[in-house]
């Protein structure tokens, strides 16, 4: 079954020329040495996941030391300028990066939505002010991010948004509600859609930040059926948003939208990359054994397993090739929905499998011995991935029409 991270960096080294492979040596020493033992052990829950912000708690010394020392360095963006907190490295040097992480099994230092969706965007449309204001505190892990797009009656539909924006002059008064905002209780700041205007349904929209403590913001988690809340119901009440804080121009908070919601849906698809998660070849042998030969003791797992871990490693190959093509300009403007409705399509099977790997054990709900049911509820959970950020019949949708070219109904 595959499993071969030094594979991987000794994969990338091929065609290093003399100055790559200098800032890979470099790299993996840096590594070796800046990150902790704990750092490069599999993630056991979503505890061990690195957010940031005013809110997080480490779950250990080491988790923050990581953090801190990569922030440091500008490696949480390793391709941002460094005038915004990131590395300002190469995108080649960046892919060096990945590989030697990924080589030594070095967890992500940071996850953010900051990161992911909002800091591209405002690389791309943000003011000179806005960009030192936001990125370095995102770069560091201080502020966290939710995103403020879906609303009651505006889900697949986004451009039919009601959450309406008042213009006062210097500023706007926010009132309205958004669904489905991820982590909107823990978040610090909001990146949001509203609406400035009815005389068009997608250009009276606009794009805005504000923070979360402002008064009139009020958040109530959604309980899911794994028993998690990793959803809420966020309501605004004449909520003071500074001009300032208008990112692109006033009615044209569309252009904006169409752009993160492409890193969405690549950031959603990267699921399917199992990342520093332990490979389900390992786990499943560990849960049902070897047979004489070596193999995975039950032959229609084994072969349902080899056939998960080509998949994976072939997607994985896939997003490395999709970010070169991003890097160099050559995308498919429609890319991100493929990857986006593959990777959500294969984390659900990771899942059934672990699901089947782990039999009756895997179905315990409550006690400390199953991590309260972690299994299960992850399962559970990863129903969602077909739905959040376009359901995946809308991607296949996009596939059709923009990438096949197939004629419409």
């Amino acid at each position: 079954m595959a499993n071969s991270s030094a594979a991987d960096t000794l994969a990338g080294t091929t065609g290093d020329t003399p100055d790559l492979a200098g800032f890979r040596a470099e790299t993996r020493a840096w590594l070796l040495a800046n990150c902790p033992a704990e750092m490069r052990q599999p993630m056991a829950t979503e505890d061990d996941v690195c957010w940031g912000g005013r809110k997080f708690r480490f779950s250990s010394p080491a988790q923050q030391q990581w953090l801190e020392r990569m922030a440091e360095r500008g490696w949480t963006v390793p391709t941002w300028p460094k005038a915004y907190g990131g590395g300002g490295l190469t995108p080649l040097q960046a892919k060096v990066l990945a590989q030697e992480m990924r080589a030594l099994n070095c967890r992500s230092p940071l996850n953010s939505f900051g990161i992911w969706m909002l800091g591209p965007a405002l690389l791309k449309f943000g003011t000179e002010a806005q960009k030192l204001e936001h990125l370095p505190p995102i770069a560091r892990g201080q502020i966290r991010w939710c995103q403020g797009y879906s609303e009651p009656n505006a889900g697949s539909d986004l451009a039919s948004l009601a959450t309406r924006a008042e213009d006062q002059g210097d500023h706007f008064l926010v009132s309205g509600q958004k669904i489905w905002t991820s982590y909107a209780d823990k978040a610090d700041w909001i990146f949001c859609l509203v609406r400035t205007s009815t005389e068009s349904k997608h250009n009276g929209i606009s794009f805005v930040l504000f923070d979360m403590a402002s008064p009139g913001v009020r958040t109530q988690p959604i309980l899911l059926i794994s028993g998690a809340s990793p959803f809420c119901e966020t309501f605004f009440d004449n909520v003071r948003v500074e001009k300032r804080n208008l990112v692109g121009t006033q009615d044209k908070g569309w252009d904006v939208a169409k752009y993160l919601l492409g890193h969405e849906r690549e950031m959603i698809g990267s699921i399917g990359d199992r990342a520093a998660a332990r490979p389900l070849g390992l786990q499943a042998a560990a849960a049902i054994g070897l047979d004489a030969q070596g193999r995975l003791a039950d032959p229609l797992l084994r072969a349902q397993v080899a056939e998960f871990e080509v998949d994976e490693a072939a997607f994985r190959l896939m997003m490395e090739r999709a970010g070169d093509l991003a890097r160099g300009k050559q995308a498919h403007p429609a890319l991100p929905s493929m990857l986006k409705y593959y990777g959500a399509e294969l984390n659900k099977r990771r899942w059934e499998l672990m699901m089947a790997v782990f039999g009756a054990d895997a179905l315990e709900w409550e006690s400390d011995r199953s991590r309260h049911g972690d299994r299960a509820r992850t399962w559970l959970r990863t129903k969602a991935n077909s739905i959040e950020g376009g359901t995946s019949e809308v991607q296949l949708n996009i596939i059709s029409k923009r990438i096949l070219e197939l004629p419409g109904a």
